[in-house]
């Protein structure tokens, strides 16, 4: 991939997205295309047909998409289904019709079977039921590393499908209950140090596990099996250990300095049990993370403080 390619990032203002315009302009890519939801919106078929003709991206970062936790993918699951069925067909259909080189189509762990054993391997998706509190999403995620695999066979396209683990980092979304765990137990915790509040709740019981990985981790790995795999198999991203959502929440508060009680509420649903990746697959191919959850929430607390509470 040459550092003047013309590669453009779908969700750059993004998590993932954003992490991933970092990277590239670290290592000095230097023709990074981005647009704004205002500036392309990846619903309206004729405006991505059109920008794909005029741009013609050499490579493409499919980071864009519709996400949320629980509380949101139950809430809105046929906006998840819909919204993301018709980004990724978009952009994978022009992709293919303009022949980029090599694309990344950003999948989720939460996708895989509900109950599968522990840890996850590729092989799993697809063999057993899907969480019903992210089923929607889970079944449009599905579609797409379906769409990237089936133009490979078809095409002959380098569509890569990768797998992250729970993801965390800057600009994240910290909306107390619309976001994901991690982020929304930034936020709560830090208001209840703020207000100086007697205890936090949390959702569900605290016993399911989870993995947890830096946003500016993933980019890396994204970049370094762009540049290094050409295989259409999908890729497991994460660090393949986890912890309880009990152990999280007391991780975050330690971070935070909060000295308050953790209260669960086990009205709330927990989600899947488990959910660990097997990451042998990626160690293979030449690549792990470094950053530990405890230095990445530190990490993520000051810019949350510094940036994101400066312009609420």
């Amino acid at each position: 991939m040459d550092k003047e390619a013309k590669i453009y990032i779908a969700g750059h203002q993004g998590l993932v997205g954003s992490a991933i315009q970092r990277i590239l302009s670290r290592q000095g890519y230097n023709n990074l295309i981005v647009r704004t939801r205002a500036e392309l919106d990846l619903l309206n078929a004729e405006a991505v047909e059109e920008f794909f003709s005029r741009e013609k991206p050499e490579y493409v970062f499919l980071a864009a998409a519709r996400v949320g936790g629980i509380h949101a993918n139950n809430t809105y699951p046929a906006d998840f289904l819909y919204e993301n069925l018709q980004i990724q067909n978009h952009v994978l259909q022009n992709a293919w019709r303009v022949q980029v080189k090599k694309l990344l189509f950003l999948g989720s762990s939460c996708i895989y079977p509900r109950d599968c054993p522990q840890p996850i391997q590729e092989d799993y998706l697809l063999t057993g039921p899907l969480e019903s509190t992210n089923r929607a999403y889970a079944l449009a995620k599905i579609a797409g590393i379906e769409l990237c695999q089936s133009l490979n066979r078809q095409h002959g396209t380098k569509f890569l499908s990768v797998m992250p683990t729970n993801l965390y980092g800057v600009h994240d979304n910290f909306h107390p209950e619309n976001s994901h765990v991690l982020p929304a137990l930034i936020r709560r915790i830090h208001e209840a140090k703020v207000k100086s509040l007697p205890e936090v709740v949390v959702w569900g019981t605290g016993t399911p596990r989870r993995e947890f990985l830096l946003s500016d981790e993933l980019a890396e790995a994204c970049l370094h099996l762009m540049l290094h795999y050409d295989d259409g198999d999908l890729v497991n991203i994460g660090w393949g250990e986890d912890q309880t959502i009990k152990e999280l929440a007391e991780t975050i508060c330690e971070v935070v300095s909060y000295h308050g009680k953790l209260r669960f509420d086990p009205t709330q649903p927990d989600g899947t049990p488990r959910k660990v990746l097997d990451v042998s697959r990626l160690k293979a191919l030449g690549w792990q993370p470094k950053i530990k959850l405890r230095e990445g929430l530190q990490q993520v607390y000051r810019w949350y403080c510094e940036e994101y509470e400066a312009t609420r």
